[in-house]
């Protein structure tokens, strides 16, 4: 079958002889006669984070239905699971890792800042089936001290600000936190502007980022680093960040400037930088930089929304097979936006116009058409898609947009009516805004 089966414009980046290599690597080899093999099952896995929502017999006909001498011969639902278990969840995540990089070329708008590339470390987390493995391997939200809802895989991701690439990925539990997760990353960030919202500001966080050559800057809450040791002549300070508990001239702290502003006269956003420098870095540039943090959750929109299918439960079973999933889901999200970055770049447009929809769409279309003449066919295909980029992938610049924030998903379908009112009367559509105005907060020195 790895002979025949390619899992069409994806092929590009996730070759035979990549498979074979990462394969070789984790020492992945085929031993039981007439077994699904290992180099058919990482393109089957692909394929069924790229079609979330097919069963595995209709996902094995995507992948075989036009090759006509294995069209007739599709295993059942528990031999691909058998084979699922032989191939484990290594092997998706090296090749994850084989092909995760940094994808904007120099000049990018929104890419780059003074020489550092722009990125962003967040997290989301994915529903999987409520199996006993599946809650004490990840765990899951509780409520009155009762498991609530599904049990949650929780990823991490250091995401290219301008592409929404991710160059690097750690999964782990819901009961685990993001903190923990975020420093597995720091040996991807060298030399880039790291933005991270307000769960992660910590001492071990910032010093493990600093020791590999990147550049955080992270939002805090208040308590936080709130003690000027120097006032700067721009308004910002700088004050020292300790572990809890400590005094703030405990020698375990670190050092960071203090960035206060308020958006449209509205709440005050702290930033804690370590570029110390007013003159180098002035602190209106890095307030404006640090709402580049959305292009990471507008990635994770495109794989739970768009790719994975909106509140799609995973279909793993057990913590191997939903880890696999996971990382199934990362590469493919990573080639597609390949594809995004190759029609931007045939047509000298921002990535962000060309439609995340309707190139999942073609993608998951080239796998249907695909035949034995892979590399021949892939041409094709991206020629083809580049013809319709101005009349159909092209979403237009970017407008500033808004909506009201509603709870979309009470925690339980029992939730009362009264309750369901509250959180939906007086909805507002999504609406075009003018732009932010960002008004910095000068330290009051005493």
């Amino acid at each position: 079958m790895s002979d025949h089966v390619r899992l069409g414009v994806v092929t590009r980046w996730v070759t035979p002889e990549l498979v074979a290599g990462v394969l070789e690597k984790c020492g992945v080899r085929d031993k039981k006669p007439g077994a699904l093999l290992a180099g058919f099952m990482v393109y089957f896995t692909l394929a069924l984070a790229l079609f979330q929502q097919d069963s595995y017999d209709d996902v094995a006909e995507q992948l075989v239905g036009s090759v006509r001498e294995l069209s007739g011969n599709i295993p059942n639902k528990s031999s691909f699971t058998r084979a699922r278990r032989r191939l484990g969840p290594l092997v998706l995540e090296t090749v994850f890792r084989e092909l995760a990089a940094p994808l904007a070329p120099v000049g990018l708008e929104g890419s780059f800042y003074r020489g550092m590339r722009l990125a962003a470390v967040d997290g989301f987390v994915l529903d999987a089936p409520d199996t006993k493995v599946n809650r004490a391997a990840f765990g899951g939200p509780v409520k009155n001290g009762q498991p609530a809802g599904f049990p949650q895989v929780r990823v991490v991701t250091l995401t290219e600000c301008g592409t929404h690439a991710q160059i690097d990925a750690a999964v782990g539990g819901f009961n685990g936190g993001e903190r923990e997760l975020a420093i597995e990353l720091v040996g991807s960030a060298s030399g880039m502007l790291v933005i991270m919202d307000r769960g992660f500001p910590g001492v071990e966080l910032w010093k493990a980022y600093l020791e590999a050559g990147a550049h955080p800057l992270i939002r805090a809450r208040s308590p936080v680093a709130q003690r000027p040791v120097e006032h700067l002549p721009d308004g910002t300070y700088l004050a020292k960040m300790s572990l809890g508990g400590q005094r703030a001239s405990h020698p375990g702290g670190v050092l960071v400037r203090v960035i206060e502003y308020q958006i449209d006269g509205g709440e005050t956003v702290r930033l804690l930088t370590d570029l110390l420098d007013p003159d180098a870095y002035p602190a209106a540039e890095l307030a404006a930089l640090y709402h580049r943090r959305w292009e990471a959750e507008s990635a994770f929109r495109q794989i739970k929304t768009f790719q994975r299918g909106p509140a799609e439960v995973l279909r793993s079973g057990d913590p191997g097979l939903v880890r696999q999933e996971v990382w199934a889901h990362l590469v493919v999200h990573h080639c597609l936006t390949q594809v995004i970055m190759h029609l931007a770049g045939d047509n000298g447009i921002d990535p962000d116009r060309v439609s995340f929809v309707k190139v999942l769409k073609h993608t998951r279309r080239s796998v249907v058409r695909q035949c034995a003449n892979t590399p021949t066919k892939i041409k094709k295909f991206l020629a083809m898609l580049a013809t319709k980029v101005h009349r159909e992938l092209d979403n237009g610049a970017r407008r500033l947009r808004a909506a009201d924030r509603h709870l979309k998903r009470p925690d339980s379908k029992y939730s009362s009516k009264l309750s369901y009112r509250i959180n939906t009367r007086d909805r507002q559509p999504t609406r075009r805004v003018t732009p932010k105005v960002i008004t910095l907060q000068p330290a009051i020195v005493h």
